[in-house]
């Protein structure tokens, strides 16, 4: 039986950081960073991180694919919230998938996301479901520094499994592992230590990665003129072209890498182009994805017939993120959003924000799956769900099935920007939402620009989101915001 892709999703926040703002704040200090001033990058939001990114990509990947049938989700990222505390459990949770399926984050490495996707493509071949892979980052890099343009913030989702609606068929894959350094960050450290990129360039892209190539061509008994796209991930301007000749593959197969508009976004980002490229690609296309650090994951996918259903219109995938933009000219609020400068933030933010972790566990479908009820006996939806139907008419007791929230689109019923209320990010915007189909709740909004005209009867959806940090225990509490669909 036929094993690969089902399907993609990505995602990648709103916000563009102009590269052109950070080189005007540095270039007294280091004038070197101007040659890397164009473009601009992806940057999280303060509630945002790789758990709420991935979540994203993942519901863009999921539209039309059936979660019951789901056997496990893999989550790849160097940027987890939690170090001990499944963060793929917590996507699985959000996304409301059954208990009785595996989880698994991967890490320590920027190769961890192909090396989930070779272990996703391992295992659905053994379960008798699909298994979703993602892989997330939202990476600090100090100020100043060339990680501060290079790097993006962003999310890609692969649902893998076996069966005739394969869109991309796994040809084969090689891995090699090696101890070469090119970076690292150690404990408690907040930011990587990168070493001289000629070394890199030269000891370990062009060594390394040939390797891993020329063994799974061989495994396909191929050659490097049969791959029509080469996913390579690097900031580093030309190293793609010079490893692909290194490969003995063709210079035209080459693929976007995404630096002038999105940014290197670590673990995601082979996935992320490959998403890019099926988003394109027509059937009997060979791609080649390769994943770097310390050794190399090579993947050979062939595009089938069923390519087609990758472009259905509810799916943004990463052309559809990427023209859901918004230029930020503020550097200052970038760095606030990342711990990059001490803020003043008033007696208002001087709130101790204790999560009961009993409360939470209790209240998980509410909180994370945004689980609502809807009455068996007049047909009314709530939000929350209770004992007791909300509708004045009906007011029956224990009636109430579970009626899941997340993926209904709301109306904005009402909204306020609030600048006495603590943000991160002021104003603090919220408002009611009333669904379709009934039930309404009183929800914080993000990603709304400080200007914004927001309309009564305008659409929102809801996003999965940083509600709160806990800054003295070191936790972060999540729950759903509204954000306005054309954004």
């Amino acid at each position: 039986m036929t094993t690969g892709i089902l399907a993609t999703g990505a995602y990648l926040p709103v916000r563009r950081l102009q590269r052109s703002e950070v080189v005007k704040a540095h270039q007294w200090f280091n004038p070197g960073l101007k040659g890397l001033g164009k473009g601009e990058r992806a940057i999280a939001n303060w509630d945002e991180d790789s758990v709420t990114m991935a979540l994203e990509a993942s519901r863009d990947c999921l539209q039309q694919n059936a979660r019951d049938t789901i056997a496990g989700v893999c989550m790849a990222s160097t940027s987890f919230p939690f170090v001990d505390r499944q963060n793929a459990g917590i996507v699985a949770d959000a996304l409301n998938l059954p208990s009785s399926l595996l989880t698994l984050d991967m890490a320590s490495s920027q190769r961890a996301g192909t090396s989930a996707l070779t272990t996703a493509l391992q295992l659905a071949s053994a379960h008798s479901g699909p298994i979703l892979v993602a892989a997330a980052e939202r990476r600090r890099a100090a100020a100043a520094s060339p990680y501060e343009l290079t790097l993006g913030d962003g999310a890609a989702a692969l649902l893998v499994g076996s069966g005739d609606q394969v869109i991309a068929k796994l040809l084969a894959t090689h891995t090699e592992s090696v101890d070469f350094v090119d970076h690292y960050r150690g404990q408690d450290e907040a930011f990587d230590y990168g070493w001289e990129e000629r070394w890199v360039r030269d000891e370990g892209y062009m060594k390394i990665v040939p390797a891993a190539v020329a063994a799974t061509l061989a495994k396909a008994g191929l050659d490097g003129d049969a791959i029509d796209h080469f996913c390579f991930p690097s900031a580093t301007a030309r190293v793609a072209s010079g490893v692909a000749r290194a490969c003995k593959l063709n210079p035209d197969s080459v693929a976007d890498n995404l630096r002038d508009n999105c940014g290197e976004t670590g673990t995601a980002h082979p996935l992320l182009m490959l998403v890019q490229v099926l988003e394109q690609a027509s059937a009997g296309e060979r791609i080649l994805v390769t994943g770097f650090g310390q050794g190399c994951d090579a993947l050979l996918f062939e595009v089938t017939d069923a390519i087609g259903s990758i472009k259905e219109p509810q799916r943004k995938g990463v052309a559809g993120h990427l023209q859901r933009r918004r230029a930020e000219d503020n550097y200052h609020r970038y760095l606030a959003h990342n711990d990059l400068i001490t803020l003043e933030r008033g007696i208002r933010a001087e709130v101790d924000r204790k999560t009961g972790l009993s409360t939470l566990y209790r209240n998980r479908d509410k909180a994370q799956r945004m689980i609502g009820g809807h009455c068996t006996e007049c047909g009314t939806n709530q939000f929350p769900k209770s004992r007791i139907c909300v509708n004045p008419e009906c007011h029956a007791t224990d009636t109430q099935r579970d009626e899941p929230f997340a993926e209904k689109l709301g109306r904005l019923n009402s909204f306020t920007a609030d600048r006495l209320t603590y943000s991160p990010d002021p104003p603090a915007w919220y408002g009611m939402v009333q669904f379709e189909g009934g039930g309404r709740l009183m929800a914080d909004f993000a990603d709304i620009a400080a200007d914004a005209e927001l309309q009564v009867g305008m659409p929102m959806r809801m996003m999965f989101r940083v509600k709160d940090f806990d800054a003295k225990r070191g936790f972060r509490r999540y729950f759903w915001k509204a954000v306005p669909e054309e954004i």
